[in-house]
C-alpha cells in the first residue's frame, strides 16, 4: 500500500539508518509537488537513479501557502503525499512543516541531495551538512516550460 511508504520524521529517520546499515544510498529531495505533471515525474525519476532509496520531504500545506501564496497548495498534503508514495522510485515520504528542510535533512543524514538547475549547489539548503559527511550534492535539469504555477495560469487562462 501507498500509504505505508509515509513515515514520520521519526519513522524517516529510522528507515534511512536501517538502508544504511545495508549499504543503500540514500538520497533525498523535497518539494511541494502541487498538481504533478511531467516535471515532477522526470525529476524523481532522475533524483532515485543517483542512488539506491529516494526520501522525498513533502513540504505540508501550511508550508505550501507560505512559499506560493493563500490560495496554495491547489492539492491537499495527505493527497500529495499519497501519489508521490504511489511512485515505484520514491521510497519514503515524509512530511515537514518548517521554513526549510535542513532540519529534516540533518535528521536523515542522505548520502546525496538533490534540487533541479534552477538552484546552485551553493543556494541549496543542507548542502553544506551533506557535503560536511563527506556526500554529494546534485543538480538535475529540469523539463523546460513544466511547473505548476504555469499550469494553473494555463487553466485559469481556459476557463
Amino acid at each position: 500500500m501507498t500509504e505505508s511508504k509515509i513515515l514520520t520524521r521519526e519513522e524517516a529517520v529510522r528507515q534511512a539508518d536501517q538502508w544504511r546499515a545495508e549499504g543503500q544510498q540514500i538520497v533525498f529531495t523535497n518539494g511541494c509537488f502541487d498538481i504533478v505533471h511531467l516535471g515532477h515525474i522526470d525529476y524523481l525519476e532522475k533524483a532515485r537513479s543517483l542512488g539506491d532509496k529516494l526520501i522525498l520531504g513533502l513540504n505540508t500545506d501550511a508550508s505550501v501557502s507560505c512559499i506560493k501564496g493563500p490560495l496554495r497548495p491547489v492539492v491537499n498534503e495527505y493527497a500529495r503525499a499519497r501519489l508521490m508514495a504511489a511512485l515505484a522510485f520514491v521510497d519514503a515520504v515524509t512530511l515537514f512543516g518548517e521554513d526549510t528542510p535542513l532540519q529534516l535533512i540533518e535528521a536523515v543524514k542522505p548520502d546525496v541531495l538533490v534540487k533541479g538547475n534552477d538552484y546552485s549547489v551553493a543556494t541549496i539548503v543542507g548542502a553544506d551538512f551533506v557535503l560536511g559527511r563527506g556526500g554529494r550534492v546534485e543538480t538535475i535539469e529540469l523539463v523546460p516550460g513544466y511547473s505548476t504555477t504555469k499550469l494553473i495560469e494555463r487553466i485559469k487562462q481556459s476557463y
